[in-house]
């Protein structure tokens, strides 16, 4: 059986500047490259339910020309889940309240189906207020035109595509695109190691 969530931790950890510059690329103009690390996974444990969740992917980084570090936490959703919007927030706050950084958080939905587009935010309002209003990235799969990263010389959109809305009779065609894609890559050797 193949680990998705492994393999989608390897994929990020080894091209991380290239899942940024294909999906957010404007954290790169404020991104120090050089000081890119990455923290050791971080467990939640949800005490009322009994349940440990740990964060898919967390990265350290200064921001250019500063000596202020801020971190992008990074999650990939592989099937649709209830209040995932929820879990994004804890995940958030949990973060914060133990690195005490700016934290910028993404999340991957990589499922087929269901197609109907994810929320970006966790809201706590009452009739008179909004209290609070966690934002957060979205990149959804399923709702990207593989056509749009056909051309991408990079090996994130060649990964990735798959994932992407494809008809069932181009899944052949997109198969060949992204081994085409992945021959013409020039990838350092060391990096995929």
């Amino acid at each position: 059986m193949i680990d998705h969530d492994h393999l989608f931790k390897e994929l990020i950890s080894t091209f991380f500047v290239e899942f940024l510059e294909l999906f957010i690329p404007e954290v790169l103009t404020y991104l120090d490259r050089d000081s890119i690390t990455f923290v050791d996974k971080e467990i939640f444990t949800d005490i009322t339910a009994g349940e440990r969740y740990e964060a898919d992917l967390i990265v350290k980084a200064k921001f250019r020309s500063q000596e202020s570090y801020f971190l992008i936490h990074i999650e990939n959703q592989a099937q649709q889940q209830t209040d995932f919007s929820k879990r994004m927030f804890r995940y958030f706050s949990r973060l914060y309240e133990k690195f005490d950084l700016p934290i910028y958080p993404v999340v991957l939905f990589s499922y087929k189906y269901p197609r109907t587009v994810e929320p970006n935010y966790h809201q706590i309002a009452f009739p008179n207020k909004v209290v609070l209003q966690f934002n957060y990235d979205v990149i959804q799969l399923n709702q990207l035109n593989w056509r749009d990263f056909v051309q991408q010389a990079n090996p994130v959109a060649s990964a990735l595509m798959a994932k992407m809305n494809i008809a069932d009779s181009e899944r052949p065609k997109v198969k060949l695109e992204c081994l085409r894609l992945l021959a013409t890559l020039r990838l350092n050797p060391q990096k995929c190691n």
